[in-house]
């Protein structure tokens, strides 16, 4: 009988030892029964590093609130120092894509949008030197860049053709520095682009795609027009302070647009 009972142990073992693995197995939850994994967006992980990440974006976001000239408030980030090292890179691309185009200083119709911008420049009171540079194109634009750098195309002058027309256009642009609008921008842009990569990792990759079209119509282009409005409002006031007509500024845009509408036609 002993022997018997000896060579029953290992059988009697293997099945206390089944017995217990079953136990345990059914007294462990669904999800792990099936092996089934938690997504990391169900973790507590992830919710208390988006809930800590929240809120310091939130403080990070109220601290670098500051006033437009027109009392707006706005989000910004990016520092004046950067903005002018933004400004001068575009400046130095811009000089090397028109180098044969610029027309010297000496000729009539430069000193002619110097004398403009100059009084615009010294109504506005903005403090640091100017670069003013005319280039011979039949493209009707003028824009700023951070730095003081004024460019306007010679195509501009057949539509604003006095010089109350070419104020409206200067003060306006003139007005984008003053206000750091690009600095708004390019704050607004990073903000967004963090978000993106937040939410192409934690999230899903395709809904990042979503979120930056969401983003462009939601945030962007208000954003845009915002700050047209606001160049429009500040460049009237530069316009009244050097003497020139504001109520010429109606007639230019007009001008303007019937000219954007005419481009389709000729081509």
């Amino acid at each position: 009988m002993q022997f018997i009972s000896q060579r029953m142990w290992p059988i009697r073992r293997l099945s206390l030892g089944t017995r217990t693995q079953t136990r345990l197995f059914n007294n462990r939850p669904p999800y792990q029964r099936f092996n089934n994994k938690q997504k990391f967006w169900q973790t507590r992980t992830f919710w208390y590093t988006t809930g800590t990440g929240t809120v310091c974006g939130a403080i990070y976001y109220q601290s670098h609130l500051e006033d437009s000239p027109t009392g707006r408030r706005r989000f910004i980030n990016v520092s004046s120092a950067e903005e002018t090292q933004l400004g001068a890179s575009a400046y130095m691309q811009t000089m090397a894509t028109y180098r044969f185009q610029i027309v010297p200083h000496t000729s009539p119709v430069s000193q002619y949008v110097h004398k403009v911008a100059h009084r615009i420049i010294r109504a506005a009171n903005i403090p640091g030197s100017w670069e003013i540079h005319v280039i011979n194109s039949r493209e009707k634009n003028a824009f700023v860049l951070p730095g003081n750098k004024i460019f306007v195309f010679s195509g501009l002058l057949s539509v604003a053709n006095t010089e109350d027309a070419l104020a409206t256009v200067l003060a306006h642009e003139i007005a984008h520095v003053f206000a750091r609008h690009s600095a708004e921008k390019l704050s607004a842009a990073k903000a967004l682009q963090l978000l993106y990569i937040f939410v192409s990792l934690f999230v899903d990759p395709s809904a990042a795609e979503m979120g930056r079209s969401m983003a462009t119509l939601l945030v962007e282009l208000p954003n845009s027009r915002q700050c047209e409005q606001e160049a429009d409002e500040i460049g009237l006031e530069f316009m009244a302070r050097a003497c020139y007509d504001p109520h010429q500024a109606v007639e230019l845009w007009q001008r303007m647009q019937e000219n954007e509408q005419m481009v389709p036609q000729l081509l």
